[in-house]
């Protein structure tokens, strides 16, 4: 399977400084191919600037989140639908900022996660544990139960990536070792094959603090097939350095 880096822009920049971006990323692009599919995920207000910019060019777009319902009264939401017609190809849900301060659970994340189907999107469904379950060696449990409850029945490899970011590494410059992140792709993979006939296809990603310095050595774990990254996308230099350390 060809790797996935996903660079998740989180509620950063402007429409000026994301152009800049892209173009930068474009502009290294067009030089060499690193060997994987390349992903951003602006703000939702940059998603038609840089959708116009990438057309027709190898970068993919996705949107940061959906809601479940293609529309109607959801004041401030937006639809896999929406995200569809602006040009997005993915649409990342489940991330454990939206699972923390939205108090979002499993169960609206496999709703989000079936709309994004319905209406032609990729979605990268976010997992991960806390510090505190980290500690009471609850993680593969965590895990499991996320497993079960957020990815539909029905996914396939075509239209569904699996993130495993640890809440505890999420733009705190920690990473987990990479024995403890070959633990979980190695559980979720195994989880995987229990339940789709296609499991070894599902791309696995890993996202917690990754930064050119320590890429490499987290892309060749076993079953780690790419990254989604947070700070280190918004740099053009760090990010292209991310995407040739696989």
């Amino acid at each position: 399977m060809r790797p996935l880096i996903a660079g998740n822009w989180k509620m950063n920049g402007s429409i000026a400084s994301g152009t800049n971006l892209v173009l930068g990323i474009l502009e290294q692009r067009a030089e060499h191919d690193p060997g994987c599919d390349i992903l951003v995920c602006p703000p939702f207000v940059s998603l038609r600037p840089i959708a116009d910019l990438i057309q027709n060019s190898p970068i993919k777009l996705g949107g940061q989140d959906c809601h479940m319902d293609k529309g109607g009264a959801h004041t401030g939401d937006i639809s896999a639908y929406m995200l569809r017609d602006v040009g997005c190809q993915f649409v990342i849900v489940g991330h454990s900022e939206r699972r923390v301060n939205h108090k979002e659970e499993n169960r609206s994340i496999l709703l989000k996660a079936k709309s994004a189907h319905d209406n032609g999107l990729v979605a990268i469904i976010c997992l991960g544990e806390t510090l505190e379950e980290r500690k009471e060696s609850k993680t593969l449990t965590v895990i499991k139960h996320q497993l079960e409850g957020s990815i539909p029945e029905t996914a396939s490899f075509n239209d569904r990536v699996i993130a495993y970011e640890p809440i505890w590494a999420i733009g705190t410059g920690l990473t987990p070792s990479n024995e403890q992140i070959k633990e979980v792709h190695d559980f979720i993979r195994d989880e995987l094959k229990n339940n789709f006939k296609d499991s070894t296809e599902f791309r696995l990603l890993y996202g917690g603090s990754v930064n050119p310095d320590n890429a490499q050595a987290i892309f060749s774990i076993n079953n780690v097939n790419g990254g989604l990254i947070g700070g280190a996308s918004l740099k053009t230099e760090d990010f292209w350095q991310i995407c040739n350390s696989l």
